[in-house]
């Protein structure tokens, strides 16, 4: 019991990993080939983000203890398990609970979620789903009959071509049962309407501060663990300053200054263009509308952030400005916004003139 609640734990915390790590590009992936970002569809890829990673945690892990290490059998005849089903279930007199019919079970139900996830995301059929059910039940069990490629001296869990078929049907199941999902929601094709300009809300908004806050953070962390092992190599223990804090500060100022950058070179920041909003022309230059959309966003904040008390208090100055301005304003507009008067918009409705803009907020 504990190696499957372990398992599954691995798998979460791993699923978890991948999808902050594509959280930006999903996001904006999503608003270009769906128009929006819906929770179901979400839902859908960080459940898969999470089972692709139990296959391997239910199937491989945990490996075995080399002190009591013990070689597996191997059987090369297929359909034995129905012999085996039927011998159990004579003993025991149960169909449905007997270890036996559990553990085919079982190897069906774990490849299902696989033809699942295949058809209604990536729109594959079923021919698809059994090639790619036997190919990863083949390296899975390749992997345990070679004790992972050599590591083990012979395999440490049975080699069985009954859980290539039962892993296969699976991936073949869950494929069929992917038709209950409406047509319209399968698939990666473009939407129709992908192109269809749509409101700027206040969850939208949020939406694209979440991805610049996770996205500047991100870069941080991995330019920090970049300059942070390339420092170890370099002097190791005999520095006379500390790695750590050279490392977090070149986080800093690489992440910052890629939101100044694409700042200035767009007027938007990366969580906007993920997100497909723009501002309005409003009443300032872009010479300084720019620089101001910086210094109210992510970039800003960690470079507020990384100051030393008492300025570290104006980060959280900002962030609390920024949140406060999200709810006063329907679009969420936030410290630029107000300052220039700009409003957000769709950036597929096209560009507002400068008078057009002026006329909006008349009315």
């Amino acid at each position: 019991m504990d190696n499957i609640v372990g398992s599954g734990v691995l798998a979460v915390v791993a699923g978890a990993v991948v999808a902050i790590l594509a959280f930006v590009p999903f996001v904006a992936v999503s608003y270009r080939r769906r128009g929006r970002l819906t929770v179901w569809r979400s839902l859908l890829w960080a459940g898969a983000a999470v089972y692709f990673w139990a296959i391997w945690t239910y199937t491989l892990i945990p490996l075995p203890d080399s002190e009591v290490y013990r070689c597996a059998g191997v059987n090369l005849h297929p359909f034995v398990f129905v012999d085996e089903v039927r011998a159990a279930v004579a003993a025991s007199g149960r169909h449905l609970t007997d270890p036996v019919v559990l553990q085919v079970a079982l190897n069906v139900l774990l490849f299902a979620p696989l033809g699942f996830f295949l058809r209604v995301l990536g729109g594959r059929g079923i021919l698809i789903a059994g090639l790619v059910g036997f190919a990863t039940s083949g390296i899975i069990e390749t992997t345990q009959l070679t004790g992972v490629w050599g590591l083990f001296p012979c395999a440490y869990r049975v080699f069985d071509v009954d859980d290539l078929i039962a892993n296969t049907s699976g991936a073949l199941i869950g494929s069929l049962l992917a038709f209950v999902v409406p047509a319209q929601h399968r698939g990666v094709e473009r939407a129709p309407d992908a192109e269809t300009p749509r409101p700027v809300t206040r969850h939208r908004r949020l939406l694209g501060l979440v991805c610049d806050v996770v996205g500047v953070w991100l870069v941080g962390v991995a330019v920090a663990v970049v300059v942070q092992a390339v420092l170890v190599l370099l002097v190791g223990g005999r520095s006379s300053f500390s790695t750590d804090q050279v490392a977090s500060l070149a986080g800093t100022i690489a992440s910052a200054g890629l939101w100044l950058g694409v700042v200035l070179a767009t007027g938007r920041s990366i969580g906007d263009l993920a997100t497909r909003v723009r501002f309005t022309n409003g009443v300032l230059p872009a010479w300084v509308a720019r620089p101001l959309r910086f210094a109210t966003g992510a970039g800003a904040y960690a470079i507020l952030a990384a100051l030393p008390a008492p300025w570290s208090l104006l980060a959280f100055l900002l962030a609390s400005t920024t949140a406060a301005l999200l709810l006063v304003w329907p679009d969420g507009r936030g410290l630029t916004g107000w300052i220039g008067r700009r409003r957000l918009v769709d950036d597929r409705a096209g560009v507002v003139s400068p008078s057009v803009d002026r006329g909006l907020r008349v009315r």
